[in-house]
């Protein structure tokens, strides 16, 4: 805005005023996951950091992010190709919930043509792990923990 006005500003200016007025910069905090309390045994590790990958729709991994915009946090799940090394599925939400998941998991299998004998990998994440729980009960899908 100032710039639109013809002031020359940057940020070392900026930085002065600042100083001068006493006036410090306020960063939003970042979300706390939960963490599992349980590790979950009836879901067993059975990639076992075995990246490697020999056809496509064979593995799949998901992971959840976060992304502060107009103030607030948003969560992002993203559901990976371990194959391809692309994303074929993702969904953006207000909660890190296993709602996220599941959207960001029915958006890969729709791209995908809905593959069978497929294995879901994820942390043990509270979202992810009842997103597991979803996938496997849907038939076809093994899933795996990290």
């Amino acid at each position: 805005m100032l710039q639109e006005d013809g002031e020359q500003i940057g940020r070392f200016k900026v930085r002065g005023l600042m100083r001068e007025l006493a006036l410090v910069s306020k960063q939003p905090g970042s979300y706390a996951y939960r963490k599992a309390t349980v590790e979950r045994p009836d879901i067993p590790n059975i990639l076992n950091r075995e990246f490697d990958v020999l056809a496509p729709n064979l593995v799949w991994c998901c992971d959840i992010t976060y992304i502060c915009a107009q103030g607030k946090w948003h969560y992002l799940a993203v559901v990976m190709d371990l194959f391809a090394r692309r994303v074929v599925g993702w969904a953006l939400s207000g909660e890190p919930d296993a709602d996220l998941v599941i959207k960001a998991l029915d958006m890969a299998y729709e791209q995908r043509g809905k593959p069978q004998g497929l294995l879901f990998y994820s942390d043990q994440g509270a979202p992810n792990m009842a997103a597991a729980s979803f996938a496997s009960d849907s038939g076809g899908t093994t899933c795996a923990r990290a």
